[in-house]
């Protein structure tokens, strides 16, 4: 098999248990590993860089070397939610979560990203956060604290400090 039949192929994920994961081929060959969290449906991935994601259970991603230099850059997320953390240079040039509403770009900072129901929202923990639409150049930050919802359209992006019931709700999901 060619070596960009194996990239493709090595970017499908697999069904497993209910859980939607990432091919762990990819995973390894990207410097990453898989941890299943017991007694629950989500897993952490553990990248050599220092970079670690709680998947929550059901979420639908693919890793991506943008760069080509063998160390994931960014997930291309489709559902549910990913917690990310990304020390200050753990990954080289930054990381970015990108869904069909945003792109969240980092350099060292722990933040989640949650897609459903049509729109992207984006929490920041620690460091900032730049996010933005992927047709759009206006840009919003996000510091600890601030959140942001992300829809279709070309509406101005509002972000807001957001209420501790809703940061208690999201990270549950985490098991944080």
């Amino acid at each position: 098999m060619s070596a960009r039949g194996r990239f493709f192929r090595s970017l499908v994920a697999v069904l497993f248990a209910g859980v939607f994961w990432v091919d762990a081929a990819h995973a390894q060959d990207a410097g990453c590993t898989f941890e299943p969290v017991a007694g629950t449906s989500r897993q952490i991935l553990r990248c050599r860089e220092g970079l670690a994601v709680i998947v929550e259970g059901g979420a639908r991603f693919t890793l991506e070397d943008r760069d080509r230099n063998g160390s994931p850059d960014a997930v291309r997320l489709r559902r549910k939610a990913l917690l990310l953390d990304a020390p200050a240079g753990a990954v080289q040039g930054g990381f970015a979560v990108i869904t069909p509403q945003a792109i969240a770009a980092v350099r060292g900072t722990k933040w989640a990203v949650d897609v459903g129901n049509g729109k992207t929202s984006v929490f920041v923990l620690r460091g900032r956060v730049a996010v933005q639409r992927p047709a759009s150049t206006a840009v919003v930050v996000l510091a600890p604290g601030d959140g942001v919802d992300v829809e279709a359209g070309t509406g101005k992006l509002i972000v807001k400090r957001w209420p501790a019931k809703r940061v208690s709700a999201l990270l549950a999901r985490f098991g944080q």
